[in-house]
């Protein structure tokens, strides 16, 4: 049995004529760029998340380098996040001339920890950029205390300036944390459409939501080169526009989200269920839910404290069992921000997440008999 860490073939099958005929739809309209279906999109994402306004993008990274522009994100400034993410969420900070300030994770969720990011707040702070990693919010009542306080150390009389929260919520469209969407608890919420996202596109994609009317109105000019009117410029933005073609897909799955997020959910359940009956408990660690939260399980990743992660996955892989390390080095200790100065050791936690964690198969169309093949197969690497 062959088990892929993910079949977009699958999905596409269960919806082919739907996307089929909307793809259609935009070749006879010719508006390839924005455009009807971009705005439908924006309007029926804004609803889904619960914000009052949603703004079109390129991607998901530039959906971070356009939230951080619109909080005014510059040269000499410091943003905090966590070391613990894909490469973009580090990247749109540093392509702004400002300065990541990684803080360590919780041990359970892998999300930043915000007792850190307290700790890590200067008069140079900005922004804070928590990822919603795996699908399962990050403390957002903790860490929308610290922002709204600001910086204590400043001479300002109310205390110091609060401090704007952007969500990277790439891997959580539809996570929850007491109730609230992923995204919309911030000042600003990024989103991903990379096909592999639980709500993927046929191609690159993203979206800012925000109940801001503001950030809105500088986000609706930033993707498009700063233009206020057409030729007319205020302020130096990005080329970042959401084509018709992804945004006509997306308004396709976009009705099938929820159906997928229960299967994902169940997937889970039944991933739990197997592993506790296989007498595995004590070699790995399953993932950890919140109270309160609603994790969409964007990744399953288990945990093996053994040292033999790697070993697993290559007996995995001859299995025909498709797995992916998420992430296997730390932003800190990626090479190109070795100018930031930190050292192996500084961020412990992040660092043994990386060579402890393992991603298995979890999307929507998985089949019960393939979870029992994954878990067996784990199961006999053990015996």
């Amino acid at each position: 049995m062959k088990v892929p860490l993910l079949d977009l073939q699958a999905q596409y099958s269960t919806i082919k004529s739907e996307v089929n005929s909307a793809v259609a739809r935009v070749f006879e309209s010719q508006q390839f760029i924005l455009g009807p279906e971009v705005q439908a999109l924006e309007e029926e994402i804004a609803r889904y998340c619960q914000t009052q306004f949603a703004i079109g993008c390129a991607s998901g990274s530039d959906a971070l380098l356009l939230a951080l522009m619109s909080c005014g994100v510059g040269e000499g400034d410091e943003v905090i996040t966590t070391p613990f993410s894909f490469f973009a969420t580090a990247s749109a900070i540093a392509h702004l001339g400002a300065r990541p300030v990684f803080v360590d994770i919780d041990e359970r969720t892998y999300n930043i920890d915000p007792a850190l990011v307290s700790k890590a707040i200067t008069e140079c702070t900005k922004a804070i950029v928590p990822v919603h990693l795996y699908g399962q919010c990050a403390e957002m009542d903790r860490l929308m205390e610290i922002g709204r306080h600001g910086c204590r150390r400043t001479a300002d009389k109310d205390g110091g300036a609060s401090i704007p929260i952007i969500e990277d919520a790439a891997q959580a469209i539809g996570a929850e944390d007491s109730g609230r969407r992923a995204g919309t608890m911030g000042a600003i919420g990024c989103i991903s459409f990379y096909p592999s996202k639980n709500l993927g596109g046929a191609g690159d994609g993203g979206m800012l939501v925000t109940n801001d009317a503001n950030h809105t109105e500088r986000l609706r000019s930033l993707r498009v080169h700063g233009e206020e009117r057409k030729y007319h410029h205020k302020v130096i933005g990005i080329n970042s526009r959401l084509d018709g073609l992804q945004a006509a897909v997306l308004r396709v799955k976009l009705t099938h989200l929820e159906d997928w997020t229960s299967a994902r959910q169940r997937n889970a359940e039944t991933y739990e269920q197997l592993f506790t009956d296989s007498g595995l408990m004590e070699e790995i660690s399953l993932p950890f839910v919140r109270s309160n939260s609603r994790h969409v399980f964007h990744q399953y990743v288990i945990r093996l404290r053994d040292g033999r992660r790697d070993a697993l996955r290559e007996h995995l892989r001859e299995r025909g069992v498709g797995t992916d390390v998420y992430y296997p080095v730390p932003l800190h200790l990626q090479e190109c921000f070795a100018y930031l100065g930190y050292e192996q050791g500084v961020l412990p936690v992040a660092e043994q997440a990386a060579r402890e964690t393992l991603a298995l198969p979890i999307y929507a169309e998985l089949t019960h008999e393939q979870q029992e093949f994954v878990v067996g197969a784990v199961r006999d690497f053990y015996s």
